[in-house]
């Protein structure tokens, strides 16, 4: 019998009788099938909760399951059961399609947006299933729900999650290494204490001026793109920037020299900028994360930083209700402004709380990463870890990602060892988790990671490149490129781009 399965009642292939199925910690609320409907397959559809908030739902095919396993992850502070989410990123639909049983779940709690933090206030318990336990708690009743319906357990398990599902995704390769064969992290927001605390506060404060507006403002920021592409774009890299790192662009060389134009920053917007680009400082200049907001992103910044629209930049959002509800033990409240986060004296008073969060921690006394367990038992159990990454991300920055990668080579004793069981590509002009399209971003599903990982764990095809598209409106092929497994990099070689060493 399955492990925490204490009565099996359910015949293979009966759907409702799934929820009379008795899991120990599990109250199964209903279960039932669904008719194919445009690309989704019929399904048996189970909904259940994992004591004492963990809502989760399971899709299992009526028809030609693929033996496997799909579970995916959540976004910002979580708090819906987001199963028809579109696209890849976070999508359980993604693995339905493919034939897999597919799972997601809230992560623990039930909120009004992705942005809302207040469940968080008193509650240690539920902290806890958003950082740790809602992942592995679903994966264990789903794989319970898989082998009584189709009478055998899944030959294969993956997990795919991005943002904060990436976090999700790689505190299962650290922590509980057994629950899958393959994981997928996309842009994760590994350090939550250092990025959404510190960072979003020192990028929130950086651009409110002293009547409290915003100083730098969106008709702005076209300017500031244009400029980064022209410095540092080429038609090679159909205009972005391959590697924010590699470009020399200087905020100061858009500064108005007489009066204030149209075609120029202020001293004040010029200000902005140069924060941003550098992130987050204490008073002694110490560098607090890992680089700041990454040169290439600018197109889009609306979205994120400076409004889309009638909408306010989400940023901001998340740094409020995380600082109020969920970064500091005990909470401080609604009456908490981020403008109240003092850099030099508040990261040191994340550290609890990021014991409970985060996959990785900077540490700016010694400007190290700090992963939170190693890969060997991940390693051992045969696990292999696909992580991707946007260059041009500017909501959850990439240059932890790669400073997590460097710091689980380290532990694995080099890039080359730690390539056997980890691979990171760092895919050029992509928005957070493949949101934004505008300009020269990359949809989510302009790349595959799912089929690169499927090759990996079953065949032993360890994948050297990626392929980026980027598609019109209509899904016509603009371009394509390869995302070369890091640390090699994309160059041309007169017949187009390979991957070559750094």
């Amino acid at each position: 019998m399955a492990a925490g399965l204490m009565a099996a009642p359910a015949l293979a292939g009966e759907c409702g009788s799934l929820a009379n199925l008795k899991i120990e910690a599990v109250n199964l609320h209903s279960a039932a099938e669904v008719p194919a409907a445009g690309d989704l397959p019929a399904y048996c559809r189970v909904l259940g909760t994992v004591r004492p908030a963990i809502s989760f739902e399971v899709r299992l095919p009526l028809q030609n399951w693929n033996g496997k396993y799909y579970g995916t992850g959540c976004g910002g502070f979580c708090g819906t059961l987001a199963s028809d989410a579109p696209g890849f990123t976070n999508a359980m639909n993604y693995g339905l399609r493919r034939g897999y049983a597919a799972s997601t779940m809230d992560s623990g709690h039930w909120g009004t947006g992705s942005a809302d933090g207040r469940w968080a206030a008193g509650d240690l318990v539920a902290r806890m299933d958003w950082g740790q336990r809602a992942v592995t708690e679903t994966a264990r009743a789903s794989k319970i729900l898989v082998r009584a319906f189709y009478d055998r357990p899944q030959a294969k398990s993956y997990f795919a999650g991005c943002s904060t599902g990436g976090r999700m995704a790689a505190m299962e390769a650290l922590k509980y290494p057994k629950d899958f064969d393959g994981i997928i992290s996309g842009a994760p927001a590994l350090d939550y204490t250092g990025l959404v605390a510190t960072t979003f506060a020192w990028v929130t404060k950086a651009n409110t001026g002293a009547d409290g507006k915003p100083i730098l403002t969106t008709p702005r920021v076209k300017l500031v793109a244009d400029a980064v592409a022209a410095a540092c774009g080429t038609e090679a890299t159909k205009g972005l920037v391959a590697d924010p790192r590699q470009c020399g662009f200087k905020p100061s060389s858009l500064r108005c020299t007489g009066t204030a134009a149209a075609g120029c920053l202020s001293e004040a917007e010029v200000g902005v900028l140069e924060q941003w680009y550098a992130g987050p400082t204490d008073a002694a200049g110490r560098a607090l994360y890992p680089g700041g907001i990454p040169l290439g992103s600018e197109v889009h910044w609306p979205r994120w930083l400076t409004g889309l629209g009638n909408a306010p930049a989400i940023l901001p959002l998340f740094a409020a209700d995380f600082l109020r509800y969920m970064a500091f033990w005990p909470s401080p409240g609604p009456a908490y402004r981020v403008a109240d986060f003092d850099v030099s004296a508040d990261p040191a008073r994340l550290a609890a709380q990021a014991q409970t969060y985060n996959a990785a921690t900077y540490e700016p006394a010694t400007g190290a990463v700090r992963p939170a367990a190693d890969l060997a038992a991940f390693r051992d159990a045969g696990g292999k870890l696909l992580i991707y990454h946007g260059w041009g991300d500017p909501l959850v920055t990439p240059f932890m990602s790669v400073a997590f990668y460097e710091a689980l080579a380290k532990g694995a004793g080099g890039l080359d060892s730690l390539a056997r069981t980890a691979r990171l590509f760092m895919v050029p002009g992509m928005d957070h988790c493949g949101i934004g399209t505008e300009g020269p971003g990359i949809a989510d599903t302009g790349i595959d990671p799912l089929t690169a990982l499927e090759r990996w764990v079953e065949a032993g095809e360890a994948p050297r490149e990626l392929v980026a598209t980027k598609r019109d409106a209509g899904g016509a092929v603009l371009w394509s490129r390869p995302v070369c497994a890091y640390p090699q990099v994309a160059r041309a070689d007169g017949a187009g781009l390979t991957c070559a060493g750094p």
